[in-house]
């Protein structure tokens, strides 16, 4: 009808997402806190110290680790440093995955898949001292060291390939929840398809033996030191009294 008005067009429809991991079914792990400003006393302390322990050299021919001012790295608190959970974990086939958190009940801060075997770096840790150093090259921009896409892979010296950055999927998320009671520890996990899947972690016991093809993980208290904007180190803190093996990952850019 001439002079009538034509009806609004309906409102465009709301942008697509996928769903948060905080939202995940069955997942109650929390965000992390935001990151501070470090004060002009830490960052003083950290330039100081990053003189003595916090320049990994690694080269096309070798690779070589600076040496850590504790021969034994014990429950204690390293002076400067942040402490943080640390978990790897993995099908003893397949690549293994790093998981760092704030806490155990926090989504990761960072997630790593490396291109080293799962059975292969528990043969590692077997064997006792474990370095592990992560290599990338600095980039014009101001990208955050955790937020650096892809590494270069060192243990114990030798290039083991890479290790990519990439967002936690749903079956990480799920050994996450599984293990959010748990603050210390090693075993093996029941997987996302059996009976027995219970969401209480202290029913995975870290006495549980190893074989191929079941989903391992190894959970300890690290401590966060970072050096510069381009180094960080990761020293994995064992329990008083324990024999267990020690291992500390190295983050640097050159």
């Amino acid at each position: 009808m001439a002079g009538s008005r034509k009806p609004p067009p309906p409102p465009p429809p709301p942008p697509s997402s996928s769903p948060s991991p905080s939202r995940s079914p069955g997942v109650s792990l929390q965000p992390s806190s935001p990151r501070k400003n470090p004060s002009k006393s830490t960052k003083i302390f950290r330039r100081v110290r990053s003189v003595f322990r916090s320049f990994p050299i690694i080269t096309p021919a070798a690779c070589k680790f600076p040496v850590s001012l504790h021969n034994h790295h014990d429950n204690h608190h390293i002076p400067g440093g942040t402490r943080m959970t640390g978990t790897l974990f993995g099908y003893r086939k397949t690549r293994i995955n790093l998981a760092i958190q704030e806490n155990p009940r926090c989504l990761p801060v960072l997630l790593l898949e490396l291109s080293m075997p799962t059975g292969k770096l528990l043969q590692e840790m077997g064997l006792g001292l474990v370095r592990i150093a992560m290599e990338c090259e600095k980039r014009s921009g101001k990208t955050k060291l955790v937020d650096e896409p892809i590494w270069t892979m060192y243990c114990n010296g030798r290039k083991m390939g890479y290790g990519v950055k990439r967002e936690p999927t749903d079956d990480d998320l799920y050994v996450m929840q599984l293990l959010h009671a748990i603050s210390m520890g090693a075993g093996v996990l029941p997987t996302a398809g059996d009976n027995n899947t219970s969401d209480n972690a202290t029913a995975v016991t870290a006495t549980t033996p190893s074989t191929d093809g079941e989903l391992t993980y190894m959970r300890a208290h690290f401590e966060r030191v970072i050096g510069s904007k381009d180094s960080e180190t990761y020293y994995m803190m064992n329990p008083d009294g324990s024999s267990g093996p020690e291992l500390s990952i190295f983050f640097v850019r050159v």
